[in-house]
């Protein structure tokens, strides 16, 4: 059976809000065309068409920019060919959608439910760290909104986790969001450290090594404190640690050793290997154009892999490198500059240094705690 995950991109870098450091923004003003507009359902049908080829197994992820901005219509479609295509070849088909929760109704909710979505909803903590970035074109803040989505997609019953982008502030304040989630009953967590520009010039303010070294292990310990008294909180960078001390292969792409081919899908049918990196140079192809077959073997697909295997003498050499594997190449951006080297490379040797022993006993307070 062939798999294959399409991060897909049906607004292109289209967006409702003005977070201050939104990746896409940068990726798309390092292209000759920063937004492709809204997915065609020619196109649409295309990608599926295309899905259906190439795997029996496909999952279908929606990113942006912001994905809601394709309206109903969009996703009643998408969906709907899915389960045409269904009849003529058996696939297992699975859907995800990550958003910022502003256009997120009642309609978007049935569809989600009805077609078992796992959302993702980004909500940077309370609202004093979420509304300090995450802001709309009025620059408004968008806590008590995007908090009103998250409370329908759970009356609704819609499968969703929470997308926490740690910057500067927000890791000083690492106890009182974790606190805040943890009372709010949302306990599937993914903290992702916020990330500087391609030329490193930003004009806010950028998450230091330490700063995000300090949280790591200010969030382990509450974790910890939870998961031991028999109170499991999914935090997905911690769960995926501790599974590879148990001998699982790690599930998120930055614990692979290595990239692949994430197939990444711009609005107009372009592909590129991953989302961190739709820019020109990168450009697999055209679904209209090619089989996902010849874009993923294809010489500029290898070559972007290989280059993932850069990586410092100090880092094969490193005792933490089992753990680590080097982290995700975007964070090692300027490749030619750094040789490989992981920002927060001091980051994580913090952390393990801190949590490592205790990591090691997840397996025992599993089977005292939670398999009675």
């Amino acid at each position: 059976m062939r798999s294959v995950n399409l991060l897909i991109k049906p607004a292109s870098s289209l967006c409702n809000m003005r977070c201050k450091y939104c990746f896409y923004h940068d990726v798309a003003e390092n292209r000759e065309i920063e937004s492709y507009g809204i997915m065609t359902k020619d196109t649409a049908h295309t990608l599926i068409d295309r899905a259906f080829e190439y795997a029996d197994n496909i999952f279908f992820a929606f990113q942006g920019g912001e994905p809601t901005l394709c309206g109903h219509e969009f996703y009643e479609d998408f969906t709907a060919y899915v389960k045409q295509k269904q009849k003529e070849k058996k696939a297992s088909v699975r859907y995800g959608l990550q958003t910022n929760g502003l256009l997120i109704d009642e309609k978007f909710a049935e569809i989600f439910k009805e077609n078992d979505f796992l959302v993702g909803i980004s909500l940077d903590g309370n609202k004093e760290c979420h509304d300090k970035n995450r802001i709309d074109a009025k620059h408004d803040g968008t806590f008590s909104r995007v908090k009103k989505a998250a409370e329908l997609l759970e009356k609704k019953g819609v499968e969703f986790n929470i997308l926490s982008v740690v910057t500067e502030a927000s890791a000083k304040r690492a106890e009182s969001n974790y606190n805040f989630f943890k009372k709010n009953g949302l306990r599937y967590i993914q903290y992702i450290p916020q990330i500087a520009p391609f030329d490193g010039q930003a004009e806010y303010e950028t998450l230091s090594a330490e700063s995000y070294g300090k949280f790591l292990c200010t969030t382990f310990d509450l974790w910890y404190r939870d998961f031991s008294a028999g109170n499991y909180i999914s935090i997905r960078d911690i769960d995926n640690y501790c599974g590879i001390l148990m001998g699982r292969r790690p599930e998120i792409c930055t614990l692979q050793g290595r990239c692949s081919c994430n197939t990444t899908v711009e609005a107009n049918g372009n592909v590129y290997p991953c989302d961190f990196y739709v820019l020109d140079e990168y450009l697999l192809g055209n679904l209209k154009e090619n089989t996902l077959e010849e874009m993923i073997n294809s010489e500029i697909s290898k070559k972007f892999i290989e280059q993932s295997f850069v990586e410092q003498r100090e880092c094969k050499d490193c005792k933490w490198r089992g753990l680590c594997r080097t982290g995700c190449r975007r964070n090692k951006e300027p490749l030619s500059k750094t040789g490989g080297y992981q920002f927060f490379c001091e980051s994580y040797k913090t952390f393990f240094e801190h949590c490592f022993e205790r990591m090691r006993n997840v397996p025992t307070i599993l089977e005292t705690k939670y398999r009675q």
